[in-house]
Parts: C-alpha cells; sequence; structure tokens
C-alpha cells in the first residue's frame, strides 16, 4: 500500500471503508477508557470518522492524522468548522476548538507536535495497513502516544480469500506487537454480519490495551 492508492481512493469517493455513523464498538467501549471531560483522544489515520463527532460530543479533544486533505476538509464542513490551516514541513494541520487534525505521512508526525495524549482510538488504521507496515506503524503509534492506552478494533479473516485492505489481524499478531508495553483485554469478538465485502466469512474483535 502506497499513498497515491489511498489518495485515488478519497479522490474517485472509493471510501467503503468509511462508516455512516458512529462505530458501534465505540460507542460501547469508550466507557472502558475511563476518560475524562478535556482528556485528549489520538485518531490515526481518521479520514472523516464520525467516530470523532462522537468523541468531541462526549467532551474529549481530539487530534487525528490523515493522510488526505480531501477527507480533512470534508470533516471539518460536515462538522461546521472553520479550521485555521497552518504548515509545518510535510504536514499541515488543521485546528479549530478541540479538533486538531495533522494532514500528511504519520510516520512524519512528531510527539512534540501531537502533544500529550490520553488514549488512541484504533478503528481503521491498523487494519488499514499490510503486516510490513503494521510493525512500523504500532512502533511509531507507541512513540507518538507515549504508551497511552488504546481502543483497537480489528477485522479477523482468511487473508488467503481477500488481498485487503482491510487486512487481517489475529490476536496473536496484536499480542506480538504489543506484549511488552500493555496488558490486552478482549471486549468483544463477534461474527460480522453479511461479511467482509459481503462475502467473506469474517470477525470483528475489539481490544483494550491498558
Amino acid at each position: 500500500m502506497d499513498a497515491k492508492h489511498w489518495h485515488n481512493r478519497w479522490e474517485n469517493n472509493e471510501i467503503g471503508f468509511h462508516e455512516g455513523d458512529v462505530n458501534r464498538y465505540l460507542d460501547q467501549y469508550f466507557t472502558n477508557l475511563s476518560l475524562q471531560p478535556g482528556d485528549t483522544v489520538f485518531v490515526p489515520l481518521c479520514g472523516k470518522t464520525h467516530d470523532i463527532h462522537f468523541l468531541l460530543a462526549s467532551g474529549m479533544k481530539v487530534v487525528g492524522a490523515e493522510l488526505s486533505e480531501i477527507a480533512i476538509k470534508q470533516l471539518f464542513q460536515e462538522l461546521n468548522l472553520t479550521p485555521e490551516i497552518t504548515n509545518h514541513g510535510t504536514l499541515t494541520c488543521y485546528q479549530s476548538a478541540n479538533l486538531t487534525v495533522w494532514v500528511g505521512d504519520i510516520f512524519t508526525l512528531t510527539p512534540e507536535q501531537l502533544g500529550t495524549v490520553n488514549a488512541v482510538y484504533d478503528r481503521a488504521a491498523l487494519v488499514a495497513l499490510p503486516l510490513s507496515m503494521r510493525v512500523r506503524y504500532t512502533q511509531h503509534i507507541l512513540q507518538l502516544a507515549n504508551k497511552a492506552q488504546q481502543l483497537v478494533v480489528l477485522f479477523e479473516y482468511q487473508q488467503s480469500e481477500f488481498s485487503g485492505p482491510p487486512f487481517n489481524v489475529t490476536a496473536n499478531e496484536l499480542h506480538q506487537h504489543y506484549d511488552a508495553y500493555y496488558q490486552l483485554t478482549l471486549l468483544c469478538r463477534e461474527r460480522l454480519e453479511g461479511g467482509l465485502k459481503g462475502k467473506i466469512p469474517a470477525m470483528n474483535a475489539a481490544w483494550l490495551l491498558s
């Protein structure tokens, strides 16, 4: 997967990964993070997710990271927010009220730019990346967020039946990435109704990393 793939998806409005409402697992398990109003949640590879609407309405400050500027322009429009836009080298920062989004390559984002984070919400980031990039990504998230707790939502299916994205990420793999840093708690694992892409049997799993 390269940047061009995702830019093309947004330019052509091929965004089947975008959910039209808040993710059910965020709605169900958000309180497991035990956050307080004013705490900061980091949403990597955020797109224009409605989960950000939910987090802001819950009193959180939200910092996102997203490759596509198209997605972030739409996000702020849908939130009826007018952002202040500043350039920081290869990254562009969109900021308004309690929402800040860094647009560009997440691997160039620094802990200093991100600031203090109380939790990471990863619904569509880890599963968006092939295995070779997932190793790099998980280490980068640990550094960026200073090992802040995480709520992670995954897909599990037979990778041989579908090339991805989204990619199959098993419990074993998640433990390999994060066991040295967190206690991992499986919150839910259930069959994905209709299957992946309406064809492939799949499971959804939600994990708390604390």
